[in-house]
Parts: C-alpha cells; sequence; structure tokens
C-alpha cells in the first residue's frame, strides 16, 4: 500500500531511500481485570503470576498505588548510547506515591514478561523508572489490566542491548 513516499510491508514502514524500523501488529481488546494488589507484593511478579493463571498473553496496564521503602527502579542508562546498556538502579529511601502504564507480553519461551514504567512522587520529589528490579507494593496498589487478544507481540532477547525488545 502506497501512500505518499512511504510503502508499508508485513508491519514494517518503508521509506524512499532507506527505511525506519516501525514494526507493529493488530490485535483486539479482550478481558478487563480489575486488581488490587496489597502490602509487601512484588509488583511485576505479582501481575505475571495472574497472567500466568489467566492465560494471558498480552496486555496494557495502569496503576496506581503506594510503593515501599526499598523498591527499585531502573532509572536509565549510565551512558546513553553506549551497548550493551548499563542500567542506572534508583532505591526508594521512603514510601511513595505512583502512577504508571505498562505492557505485557510474551519472552521468547512464552512467559508473561511485564514493561511497566512508573512516576513515584513524595512532597516536592519525583522519580520515574522500570519496576523490573522490584517495587514493592505499600498498602494497596490498583491496577486495570487490559487484556490484548489475537496478538503476535513476542518479547526477544536482543544482545546488543541487553534487552527483551518487544517484536510486535
Amino acid at each position: 500500500m502506497a501512500v505518499s513516499n512511504n510503502v508499508t510491508v508485513q508491519g514494517w514502514r518503508l521509506e524512499v531511500g532507506g527505511w525506519r524500523a516501525m514494526k507493529f501488529s493488530q490485535a483486539r481488546q479482550g478481558r478487563t481485570f480489575v486488581i488490587r494488589l496489597e502490602d509487601g507484593d512484588i509488583l511485576h511478579e505479582e501481575i505475571e503470576r495472574f497472567a500466568r493463571e489467566q492465560s494471558i498473553k498480552a496486555a496494557a496496564l495502569i496503576a496506581v498505588g503506594g510503593a515501599d521503602t526499598g523498591s527499585k527502579l531502573i532509572v536509565g542508562p549510565e551512558e546513553g548510547r553506549s551497548k550493551p546498556v548499563s542500567p542506572m538502579e534508583h532505591m526508594l529511601e521512603n514510601v511513595y506515591e505512583i502512577a504508571g502504564t505498562g505492557t505485557l507480553f510474551p519472552d521468547e519461551k512464552g512467559n508473561p514478561m511485564l514493561h511497566m514504567h512508573i512516576a513515584c512522587g513524595r512532597k516536592e520529589l519525583t522519580v520515574t523508572g522500570c519496576v523490573r528490579n522490584g517495587v514493592k507494593v505499600w498498602h494497596i496498589m490498583e491496577v486495570i489490566l487490559f487484556e490484548l487478544i489475537d496478538s503476535t507481540g513476542v518479547r526477544v532477547f536482543e544482545a546488543q542491548t541487553g534487552f527483551n525488545m518487544l517484536k510486535p
């Protein structure tokens, strides 16, 4: 399908004089779950466990609640373009309010894998990062999970970055 100077072929957008890596696929919305996580739960572990139990292969999520002292966030690479990427970790030294959004897709072995970023705030302090290293719930966290069905998305390990990257 030609559009202006762009051509779309099997989920890739090609441009004249080269190609731009815009990868995509299509999915439909399935079930919607309202989830309450409890004090001490580890966010990514509980969501991945829930996905296995409910046979959820892909989803989009939003979350609000509290993150406890000692929660760990990945807050960026040490150097912007170095490869492999050397992630920086930040540990919360107090309780923070959080709001976050993320996606869930299977890895190459079919295991659900959450990729979620949260913004954490306390008074005038704010820190934002990925929950992968362990965010512990403080009292309660509410998660709305929107299942995606007929999705072809999978997280594939990329040695160059050291990340499991989404292949739509």
